[in-house]
């Protein structure tokens, strides 16, 4: 079954039938200078060989049957690794202005969901890599296992040995379009039929314990409603359109002082983080003279397993509705730290693949209506904890821009040594004076790092 798309890869790679709703992340990895060429080439040589998803694409198979990966027998590493000089005068926004467009721009098909762009010629003989990918290709963290794979932990470019070999693409059968299927199917009926083995045990304790039995099975029945609920209207009385058009930014903030904030406040990083999102949020409301309460975040929560290969997508997307409104950034801080607490704790949770299979089979209309209802998505993601380099050249920074799906703004955080690195990917629609909505998201992390003394 590893060939097929996992069920939630496959909502996001359907949805994509509506261009708001796409799946592509951008990051912007910022060089002091531009690396050996022929390193970088190695680099991903190595990449496409240790990390398969890398060399194929996405075949679509007949229902109910997810699409499924298939080696890319035309794929040549030129198109996608890229080189191109900055224009004059080589500055930080030419470089996010490529992201933005990368952003927005649809991928081919027919070929596998990545492309990286070197750009030389920025300000002080810097560089940058501008890497675009389908979330369904990597998560954030699968990013960073795959990133460890490019970088070295010196200026000194490690001699990895020769290239691991590759298998070569078997040749397609005019069967396949219905063989795979009809093998998908065929699992499927060896997992009913292990669990109708299964039932009469479950049955039985059933019988045996009656009142727990049916608090468990109404528990479940609302974490799953929870989880795929229906959301009818935005939280924001003035983030509710959408357009096609993106805008890009960046933020930075100090881990330490953030990370102390939130232990401050008996929460997390990640709740110091939200806490940041969501004063901004309250600020940029108050700009325009509304007062706002709770709004619908999504939040992406990592299900990898130390049995998962390198890379891939290991995300299950929780939507739940976060308090903005409140001012003191302590209390903020612990609210929101409940809030995360019990979405983590859903008993749901294990089953969000077959969640996300039943919903596969649900309108897109419908889907899409839903998605274009959250406020917000936020998403924090451990990066490397030591600085590194990639053909002589240091890394100096790392940004990381996740897609909005049908929201208003997407604000991922990245971490890189001592540093929280933020991207911000803003639909133009929701939120259309973006300096302004800037401004308030700076403030709003000055608040919640005004409790840290460091």
């Amino acid at each position: 079954m590893a060939e097929f798309m996992m069920n939630s890869d496959a909502f996001a790679w359907q949805m994509e039938t509506d261009a708001a709703l796409r799946s592509t992340v951008v990051s912007i990895i910022m060089l002091d200078q531009s690396p050996h060429w022929d390193v970088l080439v190695d680099r991903f040589e190595r990449i496409v060989r240790e990390v398969p998803m890398f060399r194929q694409r996405v075949v679509e198979t007949l229902a109910p049957a997810p699409p499924r990966w298939e080696f890319d027998p035309d794929f040549e590493l030129d198109y996608h690794l890229r080189r191109v000089t900055a224009p004059a005068p080589g500055a930080f926004a030419n470089v996010l202005e490529m992201a933005r467009r990368a952003e927005m721009a649809e991928f081919d098909r027919a070929r596998p969901l990545w492309e990286i762009t070197l750009v030389d010629g920025l300000d002080n003989g810097a560089a940058a890599l501008v890497c675009k990918l389908h979330h369904s290709l990597s998560d954030g963290i699968g990013a960073v296992q795959v990133a460890m794979i490019l970088f070295d932990l010196s200026p000194e470019s490690l001699d990895r040995g020769p290239l691991p070999g590759m298998a070569e693409p078997e040749a397609r059968g005019k069967l396949d379009p219905l063989r795979y299927p009809a093998l998908y199917d065929v699992a499927l009926v060896e997992k009913a039929a292990l669990f109708a083995v299964r039932s009469p045990a479950v049955l039985l304790r059933a019988v045996r314990r009656p009142v727990a039995s049916t608090r468990t099975a109404v528990e479940m029945a609302a974490s799953v409603y929870r989880m795929i609920r229906p959301i009818n209207h935005c939280g924001s009385p003035i983030m509710t359109q959408r357009r096609l058009i993106r805008r890009l930014g960046t933020h930075e903030v100090s881990l330490p002082a953030l990370k102390s904030a939130g232990r401050i406040a008996g929460g997390t990083l990640n709740d110091a983080f939200m806490a940041g999102i969501a004063a901004g949020l309250r600020r940029y409301h108050s700009h325009h003279g509304v007062t706002v309460g709770d709004l619908h975040v999504t939040m992406p929560l990592s299900i990898r397993g130390d049995e998962d290969p390198v890379g891939g997508n290991r995300l299950t997307l929780m939507r739940f509705d976060l308090p903005v409104g409140i001012v003191d950034p302590a209390e903020r801080i612990a609210r929101i730290h409940e809030s995360v607490a019990a979405v983590r704790a859903e008993p749901s949770l294990p089953y969000t693949q077959a969640m996300a299979g039943a919903l596969n089979l649900l309108p897109r209309w419908y889907l899409a209506s839903v998605l274009r209802h959250v406020d917000f998505l936020a998403s924090d993601v451990p990066g490397i904890p030591v600085p590194v380099y990639l053909g002589g050249a240091r890394v100096t920074m790392q940004y990381p821009f996740g897609p909005t799906i049908g929201a208003g703004v997407n604000v991922t955080l990245m971490t890189y040594v001592d540093t929280c690195a933020m991207g911000i990917n803003v639909d133009v629609g929701a939120i259309p004076d973006y300096d302004v909505f800037h401004e308030c998201l700076v403030a709003g992390f000055e608040e919640v790092l005004a409790l840290s003394p460091l």
